[in-house]
């Protein structure tokens, strides 16, 4: 029902709060915070939740975000909201979601499960996840707080569409991700492609094959997160090898630190990108080689859905 929801956010996903706001057209909350001298964190929810529907739009993207997110959503249970619906469109520490060395701290399902500490709302919790890196990682959820994976296929279809004028093959960095692109390569009845590789040393990966025909093709490659796009930079390269006539990415989630995204345009292997905006890495970033699509019509369409 129009109006009945009330849409909240922490700092760094305000802007989003508002878009998803105004696209279900529900009632944008209202929070006070300032930070004290000694880094202290005030808040203040300045419109009543008393037993009403609020969603609250947070990423995990660092510790000072993830607390912010937690320690709103608490109140926000504790002031009487009678449902509470966490959108995350990043989740921290997906790469972290198992232990490979002895004495590895599990970090993706330590901060689900603070998250699942919440304390219950009447209605239920429920966390929206877009696209996780790890399949495993909606799982680490306990107690009270369900959760439901949103998936980014038709932002994926969509941008992939936006950049082939034609014949395409959707192609992965790596086979960890190769059956998701299988499946959709599937049903957008093109190739798919992905890239075989060998471990050098803890921090190093050599391409040693590339599984399918590229040559005088377009290769759209699509990867869930890029970071500093090592990674994507080397199966690039391979494509490249073996013949792809252009190439060009689409990412869920773009984090570009640093100079990351400059790097990437700099290596003259990518033509151009299209990222969602689940993630503030994306903010500011020069426009042209860059194209930002908005995630609010997702995560509407799938609180319309999970009423």
């Amino acid at each position: 029902m129009k109006g009945q929801r009330l849409v909240f956010g922490i700092r760094s996903y305000a802007d989003l709060a508002r878009k998803i706001a105004s696209c279900g057209e529900w009632t944008a909350g209202k929070v006070e915070v300032h930070e004290f001298p000694d880094g202290e964190r005030y808040q203040r929810i300045l419109r009543s939740v008393t037993g009403r529907e609020v969603v609250l739009v947070g990423g995990t993207v660092d510790d000072r975000d993830t607390l912010e997110l937690y320690d709103l959503a608490c109140s926000l249970v504790k002031y009487g909201a009678r449902k509470l619906d966490l959108i995350i469109p990043y989740f921290g520490y997906g790469t972290m979601e198992r232990a490979v060395q002895s004495g590895e701290v599990v970090t993706a399902k330590t901060r689900a499960r603070l998250l699942s500490s919440i304390p219950p709302a009447p209605g239920g919790i429920r966390a929206f996840l877009l696209d996780v890196h790890s399949e495993g990682v909606p799982h680490y959820f306990e107690g009270a707080i369900t959760t439901c994976h949103v998936y980014g296929k038709p932002f994926v279809a969509k941008a992939a569409r936006m950049l082939a004028k034609g014949d395409f093959v959707l192609a992965s960095t790596d086979a960890g991700r190769a059956k998701w692109v299988q499946s959709l390569a599937e049903d957008m009845g093109v190739d798919a492609s992905f890239v075989f590789k060998r471990r050098l040393d803890g921090r190093r990966t050599a391409v040693t094959a590339v599984s399918a025909h590229v040559e005088k093709r377009h290769v759209i490659i699509y990867d869930d997160m890029i970071r500093t796009g090592g990674s994507l930079l080397n199966a690039a390269e391979a494509y490249r090898d073996a013949g792809a006539s252009k190439i060009d990415v689409v990412t869920t989630h773009g984090l570009f630190p640093g100079d990351a995204l400059e790097r990437i345009q700099e290596s003259g292997l990518i033509g151009h990108i299209h990222a969602t905006d689940s993630h503030p890495g994306v903010r500011g970033a020069r426009k042209g080689f860059l194209t930002v699509h908005p995630t609010a019509p997702l995560f509407v369409e799938a609180l319309n859905n999970h009423p």
